[in-house]
């Protein structure tokens, strides 16, 4: 069993020593630190604004064995996503982005009404309901009972539970997906060893899973270090997930580059021994992050630097502002900013 980065790690000496939450080694490397943070979906009422509110360590800490970028877990997942904010058909732009990945895998990999259709973290259908016009059986699985309720209102058939590999094993028993999709929820899951070997599980012999998460080349080049919040787990690379893919008998067979979120990765999962050809498009992005030093520590550790650098620049200019007598105006209130 893989433990979380709370668990102490069987060579420490200390038991408070994190341990990261892929291969168990001890932290011991900061790759930023961002202070302390309330958990950023908690909205607070009126009487609350009165009361103490729980505020967090947001350190990211960088593993030297497996390259994984990660936080530490301080609450629960059923503590976060059993009641949701976020209904994903608010954003037309992201119903769009949607519709045309489900046209698309629908072609490429011939799908139809003889195929099973699986994801994971499904919010509230806007997706799956896709396939649900072509003829395709499909099944949502999300923990949040109110989106739930939305997506089967929709015609979306949805489990309000948690994605394991003790799940996968039941649902195998009637049936294994053609295709698996998983849309910015793997850097929400604290055991991710337990969760990818849940698709290993799941997914048929020559079945595909897609899995979209921002890119932490992106979030490096271009310091998105407000993208770095408690309810995400871990910050991905190609680097780290062929690790963690190869170690449950699946491998990436082609890799897609995406503007979303500040610039995403989609990659196309498959059993090792599956037929499915290793496009270049996968090399390419090895390129790009060995070039980026990800492959080693020091691709990582002067990023605290410039996260700082930035920050005091900032401070200068808002205290310049406020010498001058001007104002300063703040629109907007992402959950990661």
């Amino acid at each position: 069993m893989y433990q979380s980065l709370h668990d102490t790690c069987h060579a420490a000496k200390q038991p408070e020593t994190l341990c990261c939450r892929n291969c168990g080694k001890p932290l011991e490397h900061v790759f930023t630190d961002l202070g302390i943070s309330p958990l950023c979906g908690n909205f607070l009422t009126a009487k609350q604004l009165r009361e103490m509110e729980a505020f967090y360590p947001l350190c990211a800490y960088v593993c030297s064995h497996c390259y994984l970028v990660q936080v530490q877990d301080f609450e629960t997942p059923e503590a976060i996503f059993r009641e949701y904010a976020y209904f994903s058909s608010y954003s037309d732009s992201w119903l769009e982005h949607a519709r045309n990945y489900s046209h698309a895998v629908i072609d490429r990999f011939g799908l139809n009404q003889d195929s099973f259709v699986v994801e994971i973290a499904s919010n509230d259908g806007y997706l799956l309901k896709n396939f649900v016009a072509k003829g395709i059986p499909v099944l949502g699985i999300d923990p949040a009972r109110n989106v739930a309720e939305a997506a089967q209102e929709q015609g979306v058939a949805t489990l309000t539970e948690f994605f394991s590999s003790t799940l996968a094993s039941e649902l195998q028993q009637t049936r294994s997906a053609n295709l698996m999709i998983a849309n910015n929820v793997l850097a929400h899951v604290p055991n991710i060893n337990d969760f990818v070997a849940g698709f290993a599980t799941l997914l048929a012999e020559q079945g595909v899973a897609t899995f979209e998460f921002p890119h932490l080349l992106n979030l490096i080049e271009y310091l998105q270090f407000d993208t770095i919040y408690h309810e995400h787990f871990s910050y991905l690379s190609l680097v780290a997930l062929e690790g963690i893919f190869a170690r449950h008998g699946l491998r990436v067979f082609d890799v897609e580059t995406l503007s979303t979120h500040g610039g995403s990765l989609r990659l196309y999962v498959t059993h090792t021994q599956a037929s499915h050809a290793e496009t270049p498009h996968v090399e390419g992005i090895r390129t790009r992050e060995r070039k980026a030093g990800l492959h080693t520590l020091e691709g990582y550790l002067n990023f605290d630097n410039k996260v700082r650098d930035l920050k005091h620049k900032l401070m200068r200019l808002l205290l310049d502002l406020n010498a001058q007598g001007k104002t300063v105006v703040g629109y907007g209130a992402p959950g990661k900013g």
